[in-house]
């Protein structure tokens, strides 16, 4: 009994965090450096919700437009916490749990919505829930191999590429029907049971080089197409954001095969 009035006796309140930088640790400060990244990060969750919200009140084009938004805040906040050095565990499970509802929930409920509710229950549950699926399976995968915070390359194809995937798809059909009826529900069937798989699968997809001088010397080739992109993507908005998605995708799983094959060789 003695022994565990000790312990209790040497509780701290209120609890005791420590500093992402491994220094001493401090109780709950006013405003640390790991504040200004966390407060993008939660307006990236923010954003999801709002599509999610959107998305049940038929406004499709708004909830798209929220999951690039969201995206827009995932980038802002690791570019905030490298150049304040506020990256934290706090930041990195905040981010995770952030991107699930953007880029797991928020898509997912989006593609039921616009058009696998006509699957029935309960396979139009069961189909646009492989996208949250998929996505809370390839954020465990990536927290438990986090080593560092600059990465060249993932493995599986990364949530936001495929919620704006989802999205610029919704977008394009939304506003210039392609397909319709039927044929728009087995389409987006498809694209939502291929990029549930991406994501937990093993194909090696490159991250994003930042726009800079040093970027464009070492991948000049890669760099004017992304700049291509881009400019199509203000020209002809979601279905060119769309093909560039799609080729993203097809680029990462072709060098894969390539590398795989070269291994059999060998």
């Amino acid at each position: 009994m003695g022994t565990i009035d000790r312990r209790q006796s040497q509780k701290q309140y209120p609890p005791v965090l420590e500093n992402g930088d491994g220094k001493a640790p401090f109780r709950f400060p006013f405003v640390s450096r790991s504040f200004v990244p966390s407060v993008f990060t939660v307006m990236n969750m923010v954003s999801g919700y709002g599509s999610i919200v959107m998305a049940g009140e038929g406004s499709f084009i708004l909830a798209g437009w929220l999951i690039f938004l969201a995206a827009f805040f995932d980038t802002i906040d690791g570019f905030v916490a490298r150049m304040t050095d506020g990256t934290s565990e706090f930041g990195v499970e905040l981010d995770s749990l952030s991107d699930l509802v953007s880029f797991g929930a928020a898509p997912a409920f989006l593609v039921y919505k616009f058009g696998l509710d006509s699957f029935g229950m309960p396979y139009g549950l069961i189909l646009s829930s492989l996208l949250m699926v998929g996505s809370g399976l390839r954020l465990a995968r990536f927290n438990i191999s986090l080593i560092g915070y600059h990465k060249e390359s993932f493995s599986g194809l990364p949530t936001p590429a495929q919620a704006m995937t989802v999205a610029s798809f919704v977008l394009w059909m939304h506003s210039q029907p392609l397909l319709t009826g039927p044929a728009l529900h087995e389409a987006l069937a498809c694209l939502t049971v291929v990029l549930a798989v991406l994501m937990v699968s093993t194909v090696n997809y490159d991250t994003l080089p930042k726009p800079t001088l040093d970027s464009f010397r070492r991948y000049p080739v890669q760099m004017t197409c992304y700049v291509i992109a881009a400019f199509c993507v203000l020209v002809y908005q979601a279905k060119a954001f769309f093909v560039a998605m799609i080729l993203y995708i097809l680029l990462g799983f072709v060098r894969s095969l390539t590398v795989l094959v070269r291994q059999w060789q060998v």
